[in-house]
């Protein structure tokens, strides 16, 4: 079992960002950035991620697709859609920080993290400390933006911080960003080959950057069965 063909499994089974699964375009636009931190501040908790996703889902079903609507919606009307997604221990703190939060973004950047963005100008640690000026988003809330967003932001990849390291290391991947993101680029490349032809590349929607090789690795950190599904597989 070679390096390469572990990360060829892995993204093939689970490769799929966690703003994907939260049904969130993810596009360098106000509305998908402001629905990134949301679903970011949500996964930071000490829940399920399938429960963080369902909670942000339902917000956004309901309407709270941006700051603006977010804070429109009454402090009830977040309770209940958070609870709709099973988001029910941190309920009523969330739905308070969500409506702080969305008055700080419009406040502080005109509700466009762009802005921030370009305050940060390629430094993370900037980037970092900019997203936890917002309302209960932590420092594991922030990487987790930062692993997403750079899908959209490509000064900040490859970014692979210390959950998707641990899942790696689970795996017996190297623990080297750069090495990771190589052996991320040699399995497209090798996926590429196996297209039969242009239709077929046309309907491919996943992309298969950096983004999408952290949420597989926080996959394989956070679930035993991802890691034995890839190893058996590989």
């Amino acid at each position: 079992m070679t390096a390469r063909r572990t990360v060829e499994v892995l993204l093939s089974r689970y490769g799929t960002t966690y703003a994907a699964e939260a049904g969130i375009r993810l596009r360098n636009t106000p509305q998908p950035l402001y629905q990134l931190l949301v679903l970011s501040d949500l996964l930071s908790a000490r829940i399920r991620a399938s429960v963080a996703v369902a909670a942000a889902r339902a917000l956004f079903a309901h309407g709270m697709r941006s700051p603006d609507r977010m804070i429109g919606s009454t402090w009830q009307q977040r309770v209940d859609a958070l609870g709709e997604g099973g988001y029910r221990r941190y309920d009523e703190r969330t739905a308070t920080q969500l409506g702080d939060g969305a008055e700080l973004l419009l406040v502080e950047y005109g509700g466009d993290l762009r802005r921030l963005r370009r305050e940060a100008d390629g430094d993370l640690d900037i980037l970092r400390s900019g997203l936890r000026r917002t309302p209960g988003m932590g420092p594991a809330g922030a990487d987790i933006f930062v692993r997403e967003v750079q899908a959209v932001w490509p000064e900040t990849a490859p970014f692979l911080d210390g959950k998707a390291l641990q899942g790696a290391e689970k795996l017996g991947l190297p623990a080297s960003p750069a090495k990771l993101a190589r052996l991320a680029e040699q399995a497209e490349q090798a996926e590429q080959a196996e297209r039969p032809g242009p239709a077929e590349q046309a309907e491919e929607t996943d992309d298969r950057g950096p983004a999408v090789l952290a949420a597989a690795l926080v996959r394989a950190a956070l679930d035993k069965h991802v890691v034995d599904d890839v190893a058996a597989r590989a």
